[in-house]
């Protein structure tokens, strides 16, 4: 076996590949670079799940970063079981062909539980007290208290939210070399968040000077991890999930179906709640993919119709649409839909921003039943920032109840970058890298792919 190193750096394509990134574009000359075919949605949990099974979503299931747990009558996103994803992961397939194959998962989506050796995720503390205190879970256990003394406490507000930086992609890459050094997995796989941040604040604008040092940034831990693993004699491997390109505004699908009269609310201290069981129909916002919940079977071709009329909708997907999208799964909606290029679509489901629910102001990604890019922003009203957050800070550590409300329910034009629908130009999609060109395909690989293409490396 051939022990691989596979780095999946978010928001990486082909068109920044370049003068910014030097280690990638020195590995991409020693090896080869080939565009990728991002799977629908172009999301997190989605493609990571296609990585890892070689399976569309209609067969591992996971049709995006959150859906409508039907039995529960209530929208979930970012899940963290293992046992959510259907289908063989590839430290599996390892496995099946050599009992000696290891695999560190490396901060990966769906974390928990997994039949990986080695394991580690994002995963808060959350007191009775209210408060969420960062951290992570690792597997086997006595892994975090390993990675803890030698790292310090993992950086979750670093991770998301306004303040999230180059820090948390650094502990996860610090993380990652120790266990290629301590564990010397057949595999290892980690994930570098850091792009994704700005991407998505400013855009993939090349120009601009933050952009620029993102990508300085992340190549230099790029440049660490395939040092490590040169040293170690393992192949390289660098993917991307999907690339991220320009958007104007969001498309507020939940409000429309709501002033159609379907999608409810229930009122609790003049607080106006998504109701999604008393819903006919409402929309699970995941950036720029959409599944439609219908759950009055009447009222299917209404929502339908009214979809298709919303401006900055391109497709409306039913049963058929969804077959051919590979997104023919129970738990998908009734109905999907997928934005124009320059568009994505908000959770929001309110009328009044004064009858928002308190978490909405708040980074918050559990209670919010949809993707809310805007978490990435302090309020631009709020005058000084810093202090914002230092006073409310200050009043949870005297024991105080309060909320961090600093995120904007007003300006969703503010976010200028997303993803989730095809790429309109390879360029600008996903990217895959690799120290071994031989092992490479001619053109565009799919995301499908990436499971035998990876065990190829190690095997042949």
């Amino acid at each position: 076996m051939q022990k691989t190193l596979v780095i999946l750096v978010v928001g990486l394509s082909p068109a920044l590949v370049g003068e910014h990134t030097p280690h990638l574009l020195k590995l991409s000359r020693r090896g080869g670079l080939r565009p990728l075919t991002a799977v629908t949605p172009a999301v997190t949990c989605t493609a990571q799940s296609t990585l890892l099974t070689g399976e569309m979503p209609s067969e591992h299931g996971i049709v995006a970063n959150g859906w409508y747990f039907r039995d529960l009558s209530e929208v979930w996103l970012w899940r963290q079981s293992n046992r959510l994803v259907g289908g063989e992961k590839i430290w599996e397939a390892g496995k099946a062909r050599d009992a000696e194959f290891t695999c560190a998962k490396m901060f990966w989506w769906y974390n928990m539980y997994s039949t990986a050796d080695w394991s580690a995720t994002p995963r808060p503390m959350y007191p009775a007290d209210g408060r969420k205190i960062p951290d992570h879970y690792a597997y086997p256990a006595e892994l975090h208290d390993e990675l803890d003394a030698k790292f310090g406490q993992f950086p979750l507000f670093k991770f998301w939210g306004p303040a999230a930086d180059i820090t948390s992609s650094k502990w996860i890459s610090d993380a990652t070399r120790h266990m290629m050094e301590t564990r010397n997995p057949t595999l290892t796989l980690t994930y570098l968040p850091h792009l994704d941040y700005n991407l998505q604040r400013l855009g993939p604008d090349l120009e601009h000077a933050d952009i620029q040092r993102d990508l300085k940034q992340v190549d230099e831990l790029c440049g660490q991890l395939i040092e490590t693993a040169d040293g170690l004699g393992q192949n390289i491997i660098v993917v991307s999930e999907y690339g991220i390109t320009p958007v104007t505004d969001a498309v507020h699908i939940n409000r429309e179906l709501r002033k159609a009269g379907l999608l409810k609310v229930r009122v609790e201290k003049d607080r106006e709640q998504f109701d999604a069981g008393a819903s006919d129909a409402f929309a699970v916002a995941d950036h720029q993919l959409a599944h439609v919940y219908v759950n009055n079977p009447a009222c299917l071709e209404k929502t339908r119709e009214l979809l298709m009329r919303l401006d900055g909708i391109e497709h409306v997907l039913d049963d058929e649409g969804k077959k051919q999208w590979g997104l023919d799964h129970e738990r998908a909606g009734e109905l999907v839909a997928i934005s124009q290029a320059d568009r994505w679509f908000s959770y929001y489901y309110w009328l009044d921003d004064n009858r928002a629910p308190d978490y909405a102001r708040t980074v918050d990604i559990h209670r919010k039943p949809g993707y809310d890019p805007v978490e990435l922003f302090v309020d631009p009203e709020i005058k000084v920032p810093m202090a914002a957050i230092a006073s409310r800070l200050a009043r949870k550590k005297m024991g105080f109840r309060t909320l961090l409300d600093v995120i904007s329910l007003k300006d969703t034009q503010i976010v200028r970058g997303s993803h989730g629908r095809p790429t309109d130009e390879p360029d600008h999609g996903p990217v895959l890298i690799s120290s071994n060109a031989q092992h490479l395909p001619e053109g565009e690989v799919h995301s499908a792919e990436f499971k035998s293409l990876v065990l190829k490396h190690i095997f042949e």
